[in-house]
């Protein structure tokens, strides 16, 4: 084992493409978004469900994992410091600058009643977005000004990291034999299931999931739940070497799970009826089996291949991937309206927009990185030498 681990950054650079993929196919799938394409509609569902019930416990996973590895080489308040200064910057700058044409374009798309001209821009509705006086309204609801859209993953670490702070004496007390008691043998995948089942259960019926960071309980619960188990895991090797040795199975039960689903929601989509609540609980159970059995596979395939694998695309991405999902959202939300008003086909339209997305994303690092004014606003260390997250 090399001292960096070179599988939980490419691992961490995979999570982040995969949301910011998943993000760009938010704009063809039926269900809200803040804008939407003409050619919206189920036929990429699927496949987007085979990633969501994992993409973001995976992310806060990783996040705790490389909290441990940072909360090791310093002191709790030298650590304090050092994550609050690579996490408030690019939230400020998200709010004030990066999120509001999301909230433009939204508006213009699905709020008409408040008669928005597109030629106010940097005028009203700039002001009335930062001022919190704008009224942005439908029948579904109404949207909250200033906010932080797809940064709430980035306000939640926050949250997480100045509760860890306090909790620091007493993890670094845990016998790593406590860990291995609760994730021996079968323990590995049933204790961290029975976890997620009791969560989806319980508190997300009473919560859903809001991303309001005052009454979020049932992503905090789940959010915080993970992240602690990175924290605690990050060094445990044999259960790195147990994911290893079960990630072919694992695999085989996440498409399983997946597969079995769909049935599910093909049924209860297509009819007004309720499904009886048996079978709604069964299929939260099946639900949170995919989801940690697809965590556990990509760990384990990760940790086999990439474990000691360092190349100079490993070191651009792992300081890149942060800016790029900085702005991918504001990137795609904007491509996308224009795009569709263009009347192309969708399938020179959904590569242009994944085109456009990934071209917006590097251009935003690439001009971040080289003025150093920037790089603490977009997540980047002061110095340029100064090596990515773990």
């Amino acid at each position: 084992m090399t001292q960096r681990r070179y599988d939980l950054d490419w691992l961490r650079i995979a999570a982040f493409a995969i949301l910011i993929l998943y993000h760009c196919g938010m704009f063809y799938v039926s269900w809200g978004w803040h804008v939407k394409s003409s050619h919206a509609g189920s036929l990429i569902e699927p496949l987007m469900r085979l990633a969501n019930p994992w993409r973001l416990t995976l992310l806060f996973l990783i996040s705790g994992a490389a909290t441990r590895f940072m909360a090791d080489k310093m002191a709790a308040g030298s650590f304090l410091k050092a994550r609050m200064g690579r996490l408030w910057p690019p939230l400020i700058l998200a709010v004030l600058i990066i999120v509001p044409p999301q909230t433009y374009y939204e508006v213009l798309e699905h709020v008409q009643e408040n008669g928005l001209p597109q030629d106010v821009w940097l005028g009203d509705f700039y002001r009335r977005y930062i001022t919190a006086s704008g009224n942005w309204c439908d029948a579904e609801g109404c949207i909250v000004t200033p906010t932080y859209n797809h940064m709430w993953f980035v306000a939640y670490l926050i949250l997480y990291t100045l509760a860890l702070i306090p909790l620091l004496p007493l993890l670094r007390r845990i016998p790593a034999r406590a860990v291995s008691g609760l994730l021996a043998g079968p323990g590995i995948f049933l204790t961290p299931w029975a976890f997620l089942f009791a969560t989806r259960v319980f508190l997300f019926p009473l919560f859903g999931e809001s991303h309001d960071f005052r009454q979020d309980w049932y992503l905090h619960t789940l959010y915080m739940g993970v992240f602690l188990l990175g924290f605690g895991i990050a060094k445990h090797q044999p259960f790195f070497d147990a994911a290893v040795r079960l990630r072919w199975p694992m695999l085989a039960l996440t498409v399983a799970a997946w597969a079995g689903l769909q049935v599910y929601y093909r049924t209860y989509t297509a009819s007004d009826a309720p499904p009886p609540e048996a079978l709604r609980i069964l299929s939260r159970g099946i639900r949170e089996a995919q989801a940690w059995a697809a965590i556990l596979s990509v760990i384990g395939f990760f940790h086999h291949h990439f474990r000691t694998r360092d190349t100079p695309l490993r070191r651009t991405l792992s300081q890149a991937i942060f800016p790029f999902y900085l702005i991918h959202q504001t990137v795609t939300v904007v491509s996308g309206h224009y795009l569709d008003e263009l009347g192309l086909p969708v399938w020179v339209e959904a590569p242009l927009l994944i085109g456009a997305t990934a071209l917006g994303c590097w251009l935003f690092y690439d001009l971040g990185r080289r003025l150093p004014p920037l790089r603490i606003w977009i997540g980047l260390p002061s110095g340029k030498g100064a090596s990515g997250a773990a």
